[in-house]
């Protein structure tokens, strides 16, 4: 069975189940074993799922599975799955989604071997901090990040004036 971690709660049974019946199908296709991942449900923002190959670990987007429930066991699960079975079997040196993992997604799965997901994915509002220079019109919006690197010392110039920017005092919300 496959080890679990989820903050707060307990990871949803039918994900859990889903693991193991792609799991299952694999080892029956191919007549062998596969060590089992671990499995969490800690991923943010527009990826669905994400494998990590060499820590055999698998990770999905709580709030995607929450709201696109049935397709998300259905292919999102297989699909990623998939990249572990196919390295796996075949190594590091495969395409992530070349012949290998298509081969895996349609001949053990039934599945369409589908890049991307079509889930919505509402944008996070983000806060932007307001930099100017000397130019009339130099006026930058700073990500978080980039204003926190100004805070301890970084400095940025506009390419233009060559003016170091300086932060207005205001910022705004997006999104």
């Amino acid at each position: 069975m496959a080890r679990l971690c989820f903050r707060k709660a307990a990871m949803p049974e039918q994900l859990q189940a889903r693991v193991e019946e792609c799991y299952r199908q694999a080892e029956a296709f191919f007549k062998r074993s596969f060590p089992r991942p671990q499995v969490s449900l800690r991923l943010r923002g527009q990826k669905a799922g994400v494998a990590h190959l060499q820590e055999n670990l698998l990770r999905f987007n709580a709030q995607l599975y929450r709201e696109n429930t049935e397709h998300f066991l259905q292919q999102t699960v297989a699909h990623e799955v998939a990249h572990l079975v196919a390295h796996q079997l075949f190594g590091l040196r495969i395409r992530p989604h070349g012949e290998e993992w298509q081969q895996i997604m349609r001949s053990v799965y039934r599945l369409p071997p589908d890049r991307c997901h079509q889930y919505a994915v509402p944008r996070r509002r983000v806060t932007r901090y307001l930099y100017r220079c000397q130019c009339p019109d130099g006026l930058f919006p700073f990500s978080a990040q980039r204003h926190g690197l100004v805070a301890k010392g970084r400095r940025y110039l506009c390419r233009r004036c060559k003016a170091t920017l300086r932060f207005t005092g205001e910022q705004r919300v997006e999104g």
